[in-house]
């Protein structure tokens, strides 16, 4: 008896309708489309059909992709209409053009997610295609987007390998030694030098070729494309080739303890980066392969399991200066980049402030607050998490911002008015006040009055009844009153100001039922207002100050979100001195006489 043959697989309901489209269109347009042969089903559900594209009318300019007068592709149906078709040739001659993935795979899409839409169906993948194939041929593709040139085009990456982070501006033109340290289970860190005792060596080897092709799937198909692209350079140009691959695998896998995966990183040229930088590829070698590595005592005789194991792809997250645009690149909180900021204040709105700053590239933060420990409650809308409750928020917050950055540096100061903090008007970049205090409102007035002030002073506020509007009070260097002076100046002209009414709330004591006591009799009153609102208005508050650091002006700014439908949604006031107004502002006592005024004044606040 003869066992029967299972049913070739079918297409699903959405590539009959893709193929469908394509017969339609090719009857409608015979000379310049043809349909070649009959679908074929792949067992992973891929449908694959041949097609044919009369190209011979297609402009043609300098430098641009040669195509000839029919071009053959094979257009590839997935089984579900969530993803995109693809485009292959039968042919490798595309490679090294932009936007050609392996040579042979055309990225007529280049982020699939916003650009394939279902609805047009065929007839947009083969506009797609035709619009390519005219861009290639007119030389219009920027290499600059063009993903992974350098490697095929395409990500290679393997799953559950760990993520490689390269900050260190090394240019990798010559074949080192490079070290590569666990910073958690899904992350390692290559440098140039050990980073404690379970650093691991690799080689790191500059390629003078690039690898349109790919990398391959095994140590045999990279040795093999590694060695093609050196034939095809004269003998001055050659560099690596596949003996050095294996020699240097060897000697470092060698010196590694035995059980772990040998890893390397070669640098391949890439048109698009600066002069001298070069694309970085990782992967490794399984511990099994790097073990025969270890012990092998001819390299020439190998086993062919080593040759033909498989290269486990690692991510390579290239975050080296010279390679790298900041995401937040042009936007204002660039002008936090490099700065020293103190922020005095580390509750509602100087907990996301800090993490703001941070997160702009601030390269140091001072903290100060007073040593009250975090209560769960605070958790509702305040930067911490269960772990810091009970400890100060000064404490658990640098920890926090520590988390973000490893360059950023965060420290403490003791809290206004300290003699300490004289020294912060004349060094930092900013102080900014988030306290809400009046002490240290009028401790700023001081320094604002220091002749080498270098520091813009600035506070944050926002209302007790929504937390939804925000109050900023610069005091640019040369203005010889600070935030407190320059708040009752812009408080008198508010309340006097009809269409600023929305804003009448930021300078009126609050009425009954306007703040919250959280736990009865254990706590203050303070105001009303959710994480969200509190991130909200922050942010708002932080990108208006990043605007006022590189050519600060003394004065207030106003916002309100969204959906308060508060009119004026924003508005600077600048700020302009009485020339009667003292420069001490009212019920704070003058120093007595020949004393700092300073230290006078960090006296009678402290008692």
């Amino acid at each position: 008896m003869t066992k029967r043959r299972p049913p070739a697989p079918a297409l699903n309901p959405w590539q009959q309708h893709l193929l469908a489209g394509l017969n339609s269109l090719a009857a409608q347009q015979p000379a310049d489309l043809r349909v070649r042969g009959r679908a074929e089903i792949t067992p992973g559900g891929l449908a694959g059909v041949r097609i044919s594209l009369h190209t011979a009318d297609i402009p043609h300019a300098a430098g641009g992709l040669i195509l000839g007068e029919d071009e053959e592709f094979l257009l590839v149906l997935p089984p579900t209409e969530r993803l995109s078709p693809q485009v292959l040739t039968p042919h490798s001659r595309f490679a090294g053009t932009p936007h050609v993935l392996e040579g042979y795979r055309l990225c007529i899409y280049l982020d699939g997610a916003r650009e394939w839409d279902p609805h047009a169906g065929m007839a947009g993948v083969l506009n797609r295609l035709w619009q390519w194939l005219a861009d290639a041929a007119a030389n219009r593709f920027d290499p600059a987007v063009a993903l992974f040139h350098a490697v095929g085009g395409v990500l290679h990456r393997t799953p559950d390998t760990p993520t490689i982070v390269a900050r260190e501006p090394q240019a990798h033109h010559t074949a080192h030694t490079g070290w590569l340290t666990p910073r958690s289970a899904h992350r390692l860190d290559l440098t140039g030098q050990p980073r404690g005792e379970h650093s691991l060596r690799l080689p790191v080897l500059p390629l003078n070729h690039s690898q349109p092709l790919g990398a391959g799937r095994t140590l045999a198909d990279l040795a093999s494309r590694i060695d093609t692209a050196s034939g095809s350079t004269t003998v001055q140009q050659r560099g690596v080739d596949s003996s050095v691959l294996l020699t240097t695998l060897a000697h470092s896998a060698r010196r590694n303890p035995e059980g772990t995966c040998q890893y390397f990183v070669l640098a391949v040229p890439h048109p698009t980066l600066p002069t001298g930088a070069r694309f970085l590829l990782a992967g490794r070698l399984s511990a099994l392969a790097s073990d025969t590595l270890r012990t092998a005592q001819n390299l020439s005789r190998l086993p062919a399991d080593v040759w033909e194991s498989a290269i486990e792809w690692c991510y390579l997250s290239d975050e080296r200066a010279a390679v790298t645009i900041r995401r937040d690149a042009q936007r204002p909180v660039t002008a936090f980049h490099n700065a020293h900021v103190h922020l005095w204040g580390c509750g509602g709105i100087g907990s996301w402030a800090a993490e703001l700053i941070a997160r702009a590239g601030a390269a140091r933060i001072t903290l100060s607050d007073p040593a009250t420990p975090i209560t769960g409650g605070l958790l509702v809308r305040q930067n911490y998490t269960e772990a810091d409750v009970g400890s100060a928020k000064a404490t658990a917050l640098a920890q926090r911002l520590r988390s973000l950055r490893d360059d950023l540096i965060v420290d403490h100061c003791p809290p206004p008015p300290s003699p300490e903090l004289i020294e912060a008007a004349r060094q930092a970049d900013l102080i900014l006040d988030a306290t809400v205090s009046v002490a240290t409102g009028r401790f700023l007035e001081r320094l604002a009055r220091l002749p080498d002030r270098r520091a813009v002073l600035a506070q944050m506020a926002t209302d007790t009844t929504t937390a939804s509007h925000g109050l900023l009070t610069v005091s640019a260097p040369g203005t010889l009153h600070g935030p407190l002076a320059i708040d009752r100046a812009t408080g008198q002209h508010v309340l006097n100001t009809p269409d600023l009414e929305p804003y009448h709330l930021l300078w009126t004591e609050p009425q009954s039922g306007e703040e919250i006591t959280p736990t009865r009799g254990c706590s203050v009153p303070t105001f009303h207002g959710s994480a969200a609102d509190l991130v909200g208005v922050t942010a708002s508050l932080v990108t208006l100050l990043a605007t006022q650091l590189h050519h600060p002006v003394s004065g207030t700014h106003l916002c309100a979100q969204p959906h308060t439908g508060t009119q004026p949604a924003y508005r600077f006031l600048p700020y302009t001195p009485h020339p009667d107004a003292p420069l001490t502002p009212a019920h704070l006592p003058e120093p007595a006489s020949g004393h700092d005024p300073l230290l006078q004044l960090t006296s009678s606040v402290g008692t």
